[in-house]
């Protein structure tokens, strides 16, 4: 921009003239503006901006060169046309390797590496699949065409012996010779034959409903047979046999303790099935035994979270509802499921306190009933003193002062809980306001 032009042609945004309040340029050669810009220049903690100078117009110029407006256009064109800087990049999350549960789930006290337990890993690769096999009819087939070809060889060459009532199938040389003639093409036909045979029995199985083969060759696995019945498979490859039926398992009775540390006795009964055939006999050396010693660390975990009665403090308590089966059953199932097993209910059939503390809880139990019963049985009596109090001045239509109501409260009251039979005496008030100031009645 051209400073020495005429101030009239300034752009529509500028005001055609001064304002009559601007203050002049002071003595020390800095207007107030200026101040401000110096003094707002080095403190500011925005982006780096061009400093503002004015240029001199040339002598006779309409342009005053001390006026504020003229100096802060050419200014404002400059940082228009400055390149803006770049704007910053947003911030990357940070991804932490190693995540912890919630950490309001984690009980206070406990360090947050106690919650990251997880059940074993099994390999993944190590999957259930079906094996490569044949029906049995085709097995059996094989087996009654290398039968026939053996005999029909061992015929034509002489070697069974021709009966008459039979067609006669020998051949020129046998029959001309009468004996047997075993050439080395009939010894590779009954050879090839007889292989026949040995491979089609040797490689029959017959499947019942409900098991099923686990096949490996030299330790790798090559497949499970879960088609019932007769099959053929490769003689070569070992068969084990596993049960994939419906399971029941009745525990022995495990001994644990509660929340409150109390030794208590749970049998449990489980409903289980191998789900993964490959894992349960491979990754694993014993499933059956697996499963019995993930039960006693569940059960062990699971019982010690609440306790097992909540008769002294309310609250949720292990004989509780369905809330113990329930936990026992997700925990065991995932415990279980790397071996290929799957659980489906863990119940428990009896839980009871241990021999050593069953008489002591017994009678805690029983101390407890009777406080709550005693408590139901104030409260009740309490309730029908206050209703007959209020049907009696309802009935007299007078109303009672407060050392009268009181009286026949306590009257009632001893009228309601004492036994059957024993007569209680009620003090008067008199007597009752002289023992509370401490005089003899």
């Amino acid at each position: 921009m051209d400073v020495t032009r005429d101030s009239s042609q300034r752009p529509d945004h500028l005001p055609k003239a001064l304002p009559p309040a601007l203050p002049e340029r002071s003595a020390s050669g800095s207007s107030p503006l200026a101040k401000v810009l110096r003094t707002s220049g080095p403190a500011d903690s925005g982006p780096p901006t061009t400093p503002l100078t004015v240029l001199p117009g040339p002598a006779g110029s309409s342009a005053d060169p001390r006026d504020p407006l003229e100096a802060v256009e050419p200014a404002a064109r400059t940082v228009q046309s400055a390149p803006l800087p770049p704007a910053p990049l947003p911030p990357v999350p940070v991804v932490d390797p190693f995540p912890v549960a919630d950490p309001e789930a984690v009980p206070a006290g406990m360090p947050a590496a106690a919650t990251s337990r997880r059940p074993p890993r099994a390999d993944q690769a190590l999957r259930e699949r079906n094996a490569a096999g044949l029906p049995g009819w085709v097995a059996l087939l094989a087996l009654l065409l290398g039968t026939a070809a053996v005999l029909l060889v061992l015929v034509r060459d002489g070697v069974v012996p021709h009966w008459d009532a039979l067609p006669d199938l020998r051949a020129d040389a046998a029959r001309a010779s009468g004996r047997a003639e075993v050439t080395a093409r009939s010894v590779a036909a009954v050879t090839a034959a007889g292989l026949l045979v040995v491979l089609a029995l040797a490689g029959l199985l017959a499947n019942a409903g409900g098991e099923t083969r686990v096949l490996t060759r030299w330790g790798r696995y090559r497949g499970t047979v879960r088609r019932t019945g007769l099959v053929w498979v490769n003689p070569l490859l070992r068969r084990r046999r596993v049960d994939v039926r419906l399971r029941h398992w009745r525990s022995e009775p495990a001994k644990v303790v509660d929340r409150t540390g109390t030794p208590i006795v749970v049998r449990l009964l489980i409903v289980w099935r191998v789900k993964d055939t490959a894992r349960a006999v491979l990754a694993i050396e014993d499933h059956e035994r697996y499963l019995r010693e993930q039960v006693q660390a569940v059960l062990t975990r699971t019982a010690s979270i609440l306790p097992c009665d909540s008769n002294a403090a309310p609250g949720p308590a292990l004989r509780d509802g369905q809330w113990f089966a329930d936990e026992l059953t997700r925990a065991l199932a995932a415990e279980v499921a790397p071996a290929g097993l799957e659980v489906y209910s863990a119940q428990p059939l009896a839980l009871e306190y241990a021999p050593e503390v069953a008489e002591s809880m017994r009678r805690r139990r029983l101390a407890d009933l009777d406080a709550g019963l005693r408590t139901v049985l104030v409260d009740d009596a309490v309730e029908a003193a206050a209703l007959a109090v209020r049907r009696l001045e309802r009935a007299t239509a007078h109303e009672l002062d407060e050392a009268a109501r009181s009286a026949l409260m306590e009257h009632l009251l001893v009228a309601f809980v004492a036994p059957a039979g024993v007569a209680a005496s009620v003090p008067p008030p008199a007597a009752r306001a002289g023992r509370k100031e401490g005089r003899p009645a």
